[in-house]
């Protein structure tokens, strides 16, 4: 308040640091209590000096407090944002970019690590005018975030993958994740992305199922990548599988006794059956029509909202036609099912090997509202393969790669996970994907041997000097009851690699041990970390442990954290994928030298043990 400028604080912090002073000095005991009384006694500056002081201190804590909030954002939080961002936690990252950029919007740092964490996108819905919410995936059903209402541009979400919910009066409400292209867009691309949101109006939605756009589309399952792209129109599909108390509706109303409903030629081995042969194939445990595990032409009781399971694909096909629907083909339950998203939706679903749960229990969502389409019960499709007919999706006493595998059973069968769900197309499906399915399978039989001098050529190729392995002990994790789980690293056979290998003790028995060294399925193509692998997750191999013997488990190449573009675990014609068979074996290789390494570990006797994919690669 001073009147000549250079009596006045030059600066705030000067002004801080008098006000500072100020506190020590009121802090201080008698001298200071005597100068406050003094000021005290005289009314005239009493009451103008206090109001100064407060104002002055005031005026200090709002100058301290956003600079402690900008050291706070730089010094701490930043680092951790680059922390998180490393153990792939986007999620987490973005949420705490967005607190630092309350602080320090233009910082540097911050502004790079934008684009590495999440993407602007514009966001459109047919009509417009929609309420848009978003959530992670794995989030709580109560946890979504309202982005706005359509049309929304500049949009910043994070490079994780989302749950989206759509809602619109006098419409139905969307929630769906992206579609697989969407998805590839918005984790690798920094080009504009424009998401757009079809809305149906609720007179028009079909009950209880879930509207799936159309489009050119290829298979994303394993035994069917390769075959060619197929146009799809809009379709709806069952949100959910059909249950026990919608199926009994059909056989109350006579089902299995109207020929009206079983359009489909009844082969069996070879052989068309009669009418009459076709229905006695078709009985419950007490000989009355009704799928195999029901008794006396009812289901289990307090059972009505499971998945209806234990009926053959003659009888899907037959309740399909008595609710006017249609079995999904291969191409429409697979856009549906979103079988490339396996990483999120199999955890989410019922592979528990536990039983079959009522429809709906599980989380593991598809990409246009399904549920249950990864495990609990397999469901039938319509297309024909070998005179078969196609199963997929897996059942809950299924490994989780099998709701991304192909499967076709006879369609006589009716095992008690095998169930359906329904689509109902809005247009006639496109005649390619209604037919049969095959593909060309190599008979190795048949096969003539090269000779002995090109079969040493062959051999050569996976051939290694067996160098220093540099064996590091990373880490050893001694918390499960029968088996201590060790991490090694070492040198591979080729290039300047290092290969990781977990090997598991047993606990209650003595050395040495035999070793048995695993070939896991084709899911670890897709997977992108080890770090918490665990026997649990892969069949038999904790019992191998608890047997007493050693199990190696080596980190193959292409797999798990050295994912490196092999997307397929099929066979191809090209030098890409014969180098991946010669570094696999080289793998093994090493594995086995390692086993013999250890002293504790029989070198006499080592064991292989694959599955799945493992199974089929082992006797190359």
């Amino acid at each position: 308040m001073e009147k000549r400028r250079e009596r006045r604080y030059q600066s705030a912090r000067e002004l801080g640091n008098e006000l500072n002073q100020l506190r020590q000095r009121l802090a201080s005991g008698a001298t200071a209590t005597v100068s406050v009384s003094q000021i005290m006694r005289k009314p005239w500056i009493a009451l103008p000096t206090i109001l100064a002081i407060v104002v002055l201190v005031l005026a200090g804590s709002w100058f301290v407090k956003p600079n402690a909030k900008i050291h706070w954002a730089r010094e701490q939080a930043l680092p951790q944002i680059l922390q998180l961002m490393e153990k792939d936690k986007n999620f987490e990252a973005f949420a705490l970019a967005r607190e630092v950029e309350r602080y320090t919007p233009n910082d540097p740092i911050l502004v790079k690590l934008w684009p590495q964490m999440s993407r602007l996108v514009a966001i459109h819905t047919s009509p417009e005018g929609a309420d848009v919410y978003v959530k992670p995936y794995e989030a709580k059903d109560d946890s979504w975030e309202f982005l706005g209402r359509s049309p929304l541009k500049g949009v910043r979400v994070p490079r994780v993958f989302l749950r989206w919910k759509v809602q619109k009066e006098g419409h139905g409400t969307v929630d769906l994740t992206l579609s697989h292209q969407e998805w590839l867009q918005l984790l690798l691309s920094n080009k504009p992305l424009s998401l757009k949101f079809p809305l149906t109006r609720v007179e028009s939605v079909a009950a209880g199922m879930v509207h799936v756009p159309g489009g050119s589309f290829s298979l994303d399952m394993a035994g069917l990548a390769h075959l060619p792209a197929v146009p799809l129109q809009d379709y709806w599909i069952d949100q959910y599988e059909v249950t026990n108390r919608e199926f009994k509706k059909f056989v109350d109303a006579g089902g299995y006794t109207n020929p009206r409903y079983w359009k489909e030629k009844f082969t069996k081995d070879g052989r068309v059956l009669s009418w009459q042969e076709a229905m006695n194939q078709f009985r419950d445990k007490t000989g009355r029509p009704g799928p195999a595990t029901w008794e006396l032409g009812d289901y289990p009781e307090r059972q009505g909202d499971y998945p209806v399971t234990a009926v053959s694909w003659y009888e899907a096909t037959a309740y399909a036609e008595f609710v006017s629907k249609s079995l999904p083909t291969v191409y429409h339950w697979d856009r549906a099912a979103g079988t490339w998203a396996l990483n999120w939706i199999g955890p989410r679903s019922n592979f528990s090997g536990s039983g079959v749960a009522p429809v709906g229990t599980y989380k593991g969502m598809g990409p246009y509202g399904t549920y249950d389409m990864a495990g609990n019960a397999k469901e039938w499709c319509w297309n024909a393969g070998w005179n078969k007919r196609y199963i997929l999706g897996g059942a809950w006493d299924e490994p989780v790669k099998m709701f991304a595998e192909s499967d076709a059973q006879s369609p006589f069968a009716r095992a008690p996970n095998y169930g359906f769900r329904l689509a109902k197309y809005i247009s006639e499906p496109a005649k390619e994907t209604t037919g049969p399915i095959e593909w060309t399978r190599r008979d190795f039989s048949k096969e003539k041997p090269v000779p002995e001098s090109i079969f040493k050529i062959y051999r050569s190729l996976y051939v290694y000097d067996k160098t220093p392995l540099n064996a590091v002990l990373e880490s050893v994790d001694d918390s499960a009851e029968y088996w201590k789980k060790e991490k090694v690293t070492l040198n591979a056979a080729y290039g300047n690699e290092r290969l990781t290998l977990y090997l598991f003790l047993p606990k209650n028995h003595r050395p040495p041990y035999q070793t048995v060294v695993y070939f896991p399925g084709s899911n670890v193509i897709h997977e992108r970390s080890s770090q918490d692998l665990s026997l649990h997750d892969v069949p038999r191999l904790d019992l191998i442990v608890k047997s007493g013997r050693a199990v190696i488990f080596p980190i193959y190449k292409s797999t798990f954290e050295r994912g490196d573009g092999l997307n397929s675990p099929y066979p191809e014609a090209s030098s890409f994928y014969r180098d991946h068979v010669i570094e696999w074996t080289k793998d093994l290789g090493r594995a086995i030298d390692y086993a013999e390494s250890r002293t504790e570990l029989d070198r006499e006797k080592v064991a292989y043990y694959g599955f799945s994919w493992g199974q089929r690669w082992g006797p190359s």
